[in-house]
C-alpha cells in the first residue's frame, strides 16, 4: 500500500483507550479497556491499558473499538474506461456472461501508462480509507505480453501482491488454445519476474479446464502461487482443480457441489467469497454457511473490477456476507482480515499478536460489529499502516 502517508514523527506508537479490540489471536481473543503499542512497523505489545509501557508517540481510540487492517485478497485495479451502462442494463435484467472483459481490454490497451498509474493509485488510497492496508492487484485486461507486462509493473508500484491474469478472457480475435500457449510460454515468461500470483478464469466462455491447468502449473514452473476464479457463474471443475493443484485460494465459489465443499473442507485451498460481484451482477451469493460448517478456510475481498463489482469498501463486503452468505458479523470479519491473509499466504497480516505487522483501524463505534450493524456508514475512524497513521478522518 505504498500510496498510504505517513503521519506523526518516527518512533514508537500507543494506541490507547480502546473499548474493544479484535486481535484474531488465538491467544488473546479479543479484549476490552486495551492498549497496544507499535514499534518500527510491528506490534511490540498488547495487553490491559493500565499496564500499557511508554511510547514516543500516543493514539487515543477513545472507547472505540479496534481491529486489524484488511486483507483484500482479490482485486482489478489497472485498467481504463467505464462501464456503468453494462451495469445499468444489468440492474434492468441482461444476464452478466463475463463478456464486457473485453470493452475493458479495448480501453485499458488504448489508456497512458500514467493515465493507469493514476487511477490504481485513486483506487488504493480509496481502498485505504475504507481500511485496507493489504491488497492484491491483478493484471488481466492488457492480454498482450507488453500489457500485461506494463499493468503488472503498475500493480507493483502499489502492492507485493501482484498476480499475472492474463488467462482473463481469451481475445476475441484469437483462438483460445493458441491464446493459452502465448499465455503459458512468451507472455508468462516476461510476466513472471514481476508477479508473485498466476490467476486463470476457469469458466464456460472464458478457459477451459485443461487450458486453465495449463495456465496455473505453467505459472508454477515459475515460481508463481496459484490462484482461480472458479465456479462462479455456474457449477464446474475450477475449485476441484484449484485444491489438486494447491493453489492458495479458488475465489468466487458462487455455485458448489457436495464434492467441491468436501475437497476445500481437506485442504489448504481457501475459499474466497466476493459478493460484491453477486450484488452488482443480480446472481446469487455464496453459501458462506455451508462452507464454514463444513470447515473450510473463507475469506472476504472485493473484486474491485469496473464490470461486476466496482467497490473498494471491505465494509461493504462484510455487511453483504453477513446478509446474503449466511456469515455472523465477527465470521465476516475475521474472512475480511485474517482469511485474506490466509489467501495471500501471509502469517504477518490479518491479526495483532506480537510480531505482526502493525495495521489496525480505530473504528467510530463501539464494536467491530457495527461494520454490519450499520451498512453503508462510514465507521473507519484512522488507519494505521506499517505503524504509521496512513488516514484519518
Amino acid at each position: 500500500m505504498s500510496a498510504a502517508h505517513s503521519g506523526g514523527a518516527p518512533g514508537s506508537l500507543l494506541v490507547t483507550g480502546i473499548g474493544e479490540l479484535l486481535t484474531n489471536d488465538p491467544d488473546l481473543g479479543t479484549l476490552t479497556d486495551a492498549a497496544i503499542l507499535l514499534d518500527r512497523g510491528t506490534v511490540a505489545w498488547i495487553g490491559p491499558a493500565s499496564r500499557a509501557p511508554a511510547a514516543d508517540r500516543a493514539l487515543d481510540a477513545g472507547g472505540a473499538a479496534v481491529i486489524p487492517g484488511f486483507v483484500d485478497s482479490h482485486a482489478h485495479l489497472v485498467f481504463a474506461g467505464d462501464r456503468s451502462v453494462e451495469f445499468a442494463a444489468r440492474m434492468a435484467g441482461a444476464h452478466y456472461t463475463g463478456g464486457g472483459i473485453r470493452t475493458t481490454v479495448a480501453a485499458t490497451r488504448a489508456a497512458s501508462s500514467s493515465a493507469l498509474r493514476a487511477r490504481t493509485e485513486k483506487l488504493v488510497r480509496e481502498a485505504l480509507a475504507q481500511g485496507t492496508t493489504t491488497i492484491e492487484i491483478k493484471s488481466g485486461y492488457g492480454l498482450t505480453v507488453e500489457d500485461e507486462v506494463r499493468a503488472l509493473r503498475i500493480a507493483g508500484e502499489f502492492t507485493a501482491e501482484t498476480t499475472f491474469l492474463g488467462a482473463h478472457v481469451v481475445p476475441s480475435d484469437v483462438d483460445g488454445d493458441e491464446y493459452t500457449a502465448l499465455v503459458c510460454g512468451a507472455m508468462m515468461a516476461a510476466a513472471a519476474p514481476h508477479a508473485r500470483w498466476v490467476d486463470v478464469f476457469c469458466e464456460t466462455g472464458a478457459f477451459t479446464p485443461e487450458q486453465s491447468e495449463a495456465v496455473l502449473r505453467a505459472g508454477v514452473a515459475h515460481g508463481l502461487g496459484a490462484r482461480i476464479h472458479a465456479n462462479q457463474l455456474g457449477p464446474g471443475p475450477g475449485v476441484r482443480l484449484a485444491v489438486e493443484l494447491g493453489a492458495a485460494s479458488a475465489d468466487h465459489c458462487t455455485h458448489l457441489g457436495d464434492d467441491d465443499v468436501d475437497a476445500l473442507s481437506t485442504s489448504d485451498t481457501v475459499a474466497t467469497l466476493l459478493p460484491g460481484a453477486e450484488f452488482s451482477t443480480r446472481s446469487p451469493y455464496p453459501d458462506g454457511r455451508r462452507l464454514l460448517d463444513a470447515g473450510v478456510s473463507v475469506a472476504l475481498a472485493t473484486d474491485c473490477n469496473p464490470g461486476s463489482s466496482f467497490t473498494t469498501s471491505m465494509p461493504f463486503c462484510v455487511a453483504l456476507a453477513v446478509r446474503e452468505c449466511g456469515l455472523t458479523p465477527t465470521e465476516a470479519v475475521v474472512a475480511a482480515t485474517r482469511g485474506g491473509a490466509k489467501a495471500l499466504r501471509r502469517g504477518d497480516v490479518g491479526h495483532l499478536g506480537v510480531g505482526a505487522r502493525a495495521d489496525l483501524v480505530v473504528l467510530d463505534a463501539p464494536s467491530h460489529l457495527y461494520l454490519a450493524y450499520r451498512p453503508g456508514v462510514p465507521l473507519v475512524g484512522t488507519v494505521v499502516h506499517n505503524g504509521e497513521i496512513a488516514w484519518k478522518r
